[in-house]
């Protein structure tokens, strides 16, 4: 089978676009297996991607964390399946249904970009200490389960340990939740490190994690409801923005998506 090796603004995906109908490939496994950065080839999380429509143009997206869970929401995997379809079909606009949720995509010659549904917000879900310091974090759920923590500096945090302890709190159990430091850099720009649930370690980005901060950030009342930049430590900034026709229930999150390498597996 021949995969893409590529990334969404530095979360890396293993892709395999169209593979062979009826193969009896446990794609679960498949992900432990080929996700492990020493032995595999290394990602945070394994897609495939099938074409299932033609009018409107429609594609079936599965996402397999590292450790083998499945993902229900993730938009740097959505913006990765996206590029491809571009790259093989010429495609700029189509939908995309990951975990029997739809979501629109458009690739422009910069950014793809997708929708991510903006669903319960809740403050103040969990209390933890950081650095010394009694930190709260709000809970927003886009697609998936995120928890987010406005701090003053989010290199001053060692992001696997905090992130660790946050993931596994008794307060978000039994699912656990992906947990995001943002700090507001000024105006419209935030700063944000994610620790994400099912890769079990700090990722360079998160496309889900980008709009729970700026939701959560909207919600402070540090940035307006309007486009926000989220700095990520990939150095590849994300950009969310309120979806025009349901401004409070969906947003778009765009960025750019590269491509490492192809393979074939042996």
């Amino acid at each position: 089978m021949r995969f893409r090796k590529i990334h969404g603004a530095g979360n890396d995906f293993i892709l395999f676009t169209n593979p062979a109908l009826g193969a009896a490939t446990d794609w679960a496994k498949e992900a432990e297996r080929l996700c492990a950065r020493r032995t595999g080839v290394g990602a945070d999380g394994l897609v495939v991607s099938r074409f299932v429509n033609d009018t409107p143009t429609t594609l079936e997206v599965d996402c397999f964390n590292a450790d083998g869970s499945t993902a229900t929401m993730c938009g740097n995997a959505l913006r990765c399946a996206a590029w491809a379809a571009q790259c093989d079909q010429g495609l700029r606009a189509m939908q995309l249904r990951m975990a029997g949720v739809m979501h629109e995509a458009t690739v422009d010659t910069d950014s793809v970009w997708v929708t991510a549904e903006v669903g319960t917000i809740q403050p103040r879900v969990l209390q933890t200490i950081i650095n010394g310091r009694p930190t709260w974090f709000d809970s927003a759920h886009t697609g998936t389960e995120h928890v987010v923590a406005i701090v003053e500096n989010v290199d001053a945090i060692h992001a696997d340990v905090v992130g660790r302890v946050v993931r596994h709190h008794k307060n978000v159990a039994p699912l656990g939740t992906n947990v995001n430091f943002v700090q507001h850099l000024g105006g419209q720009a935030l700063k944000i490190r994610t620790y994400e649930r099912g890769v079990e370690a700090e990722t360079l980005s998160c496309g889900s994690g980008a709009v729970a901060a700026v939701v959560i950030a909207t919600m402070r009342g540090l940035v307006a409801k309007r486009e926000v930049t989220v700095h990520n430590q990939a150095g590849e900034p994300l950009t969310v923005r309120p979806h025009d026709d349901h401004p409070n229930r969906a947003a778009w999150v765009g960025g750019p998506v590269t491509q490492t390498f192809e393979g074939v597996l042996a």
